[in-house]
């Protein structure tokens, strides 16, 4: 006995419903902007290149302009169609008849049209991140020449560890956010190539021409190899690898400053513009944008994990893991990631720095001893290891508090039964004490002296101000296309007018 099924039409409805409908909602969302740019660019190509007449290409492009993007954006899916592509190809086909409008997709795929989308999204993400991290990086620049000499500790292992400036800890991780643009820049570069021309994944025996839909689209060379175009996911895996690794160090960075606007550091104040109260706790002050900084941060990169994950042993071809469900996922990282950025540089913009908190503790807890050592070493020749262990001993006997009188003293009697005293005086070893000191003498090329970190400092702020100007190039570009294509368009109109 068999059982009978009921079968419904297409689309079903859970799979509109899981499917087909949410997808159209993201394709609204994210791919409209692109895909008419690349309407607009096809038939141009199709045109010059004697595949389409002008005149219908005149033609499908006036349909182009009409159309409504406020109604697209706002239609509601209702199973007529399957994606945002043959909703448009519908609106086309009654506004110019279906046999024109039909030969708009001469020499295309919805795999190309696809990949090109994709690019020009992640492309404009990325270039988003960059004007992110560069406005945060600014900011950092300004603060660490201000702070360049107020000294502050150094931490390993969350223990005090040496004195250092608060220039010198901030310029740690500027040079990590040039590193991230480094990386931008070199995925954009990837990122921006066109894959438009590929088709299903083996081209087309029509003669187009892939070259000046790269130059009207704003990409800066092609995905060259088909089957590449289409079937390739590292240009996507790349950049959120590169998101990854920034929003690494950003939370990175992010807990430091957590750490530092608790009130047993209370080196770092945030403005009450920048500060949530307790709901029962008059006195509580909570710096609670650092904590969405740091959980924004874990987000993007999560996001970005999973974008990866999702992508693992995936067939090398065309397929869905990659595209509709995907992409989403990789601007939402994105868009974390700069949400994150921002709001740093909003809540540091505003903040003050306890640095006469951070000197006093730089001076304590024996931070500056490892410079004693070494004074001893130059001053009187014994090896480190000597000096290390009478510095060592005395630190042994000051445990219950350090006390630089205290502890000169010490290190006298020590020198005295090693028969080397008579080599430094008290003076000396006192110098060697000081956070001032210890930082003074660190002049090799990165360190926190002066001589060392002011330049970097400056070098810093010009390599800032060159990636502004690749940014600003490369915005201007990706607009100069967009006015190649309204120049053709125009042209296009006139020829087809008889002008």
């Amino acid at each position: 006995m068999t059982t009978s099924r009921v079968t419904t039409k297409f689309p079903a409805p859970v799979y509109r419903d899981t499917v087909l409908a949410p997808v159209f909602a993201d394709a609204k969302k994210y791919f409209l902007d692109p895909l008419l740019e690349i309407e607009y660019a096809h038939t141009l190509m199709l045109a010059r290149q004697g595949i389409m007449p002008g005149g219908e290409a005149a033609q499908c492009l006036r349909a182009l302009d009409a159309l409504d993007r406020d109604e697209i954006r706002t239609a509601e899916y209702d199973g007529s169609f399957e994606d945002l592509f043959f909703y448009i190809e519908k609106k086309m086909a009654a506004a110019c008849g279906e046999e024109v409008a039909g030969k708009m997709h001469t020499a295309r795929s919805r795999n190309d049209i696809d990949l090109t989308m994709y690019r020009m999204v992640l492309r404009g993400r990325l270039l988003d991140t960059l004007t992110a991290l560069l406005g945060l990086r600014r900011l950092l620049l300004e603060l660490a020449w201000e702070h360049r000499a107020a000294l502050t500790p150094a931490y390993t292992h969350n223990q005090p560890a040496q004195p250092t400036t608060l220039g010198h800890y901030l310029m740690a991780y500027i040079e990590i956010l040039e590193r991230d643009a480094e990386r931008v820049r070199q995925a954009y570069a990837r990122v921006n190539r066109n894959p438009l021309g590929a088709c299903a994944i083996t081209t087309t025996g029509f003669p187009i021409d892939r070259h000046f839909t790269e130059a009207l689209l704003g990409f800066e060379g092609l995905q060259v190899n088909s089957y590449g175009a289409i079937a390739a996911v590292d240009y996507v895996a790349e950049s959120c690898g590169v998101l990854a690794t920034a929003m690494l160090s950003l939370g990175r960075f992010a807990q430091d400053l957590l750490l530092w606007s608790t009130a047993e550091f209370g080196y770092l104040r945030l403005s009450d513009a920048y500060v949530q109260i307790s709901s029962i706790m008059p006195q509580k002050r909570n710096p609670v944008p650092l904590e969405h900084v740091r959980v924004l941060a874990s987000r993007a990169l999560m996001e970005a994990q999973a974008v990866l994950g999702s992508l693992h042993n995936t067939p090398f071809a065309d397929m869905n893991d990659a595209e509709d469900d995907l992409q989403p996922l990789v601007y939402t990282a994105f868009e974390d990631g700069e949400r994150s950025l921002r709001l740093l540089a909003g809540a540091l913009g505003e903040a003050e720095f306890n640095t006469a908190r951070m000197a006093v503790a730089a001076d304590g807890n024996f931070l500056p001893v490892t410079e004693l050592a070494d004074t001893l070493v130059r001053v009187t020749g014994m090896s480190f290891h000597a000096s290390h262990k009478i510095v060592s001993k005395a630190v042994r006997e000051l445990s219950a508090g350090y006390d630089v009188a205290v502890m000169t003293e010490i290190v006298v009697r020590e020198l005295d039964a090693a028969g080397r005293s008579a080599s430094i005086s008290r003076e000396e070893i006192r110098s060697a004490l000081s956070a001032k000191n210890f930082v003074a003498v660190r002049k090799i090329a990165g360190g926190p002296a002066a001589e060392a970190l002011e330049p970097e400092i400056l070098r810093a702020k010009e390599q800032a101000a060159a990636d502004g100007r690749w940014l600003q190039e490369t915005e201007a570009k990706l607009a100069e296309a967009r006015t190649m294509v309204k120049r053709e368009c125009d042209s296009l109109q006139r020829r087809a007018n008889g002008h």
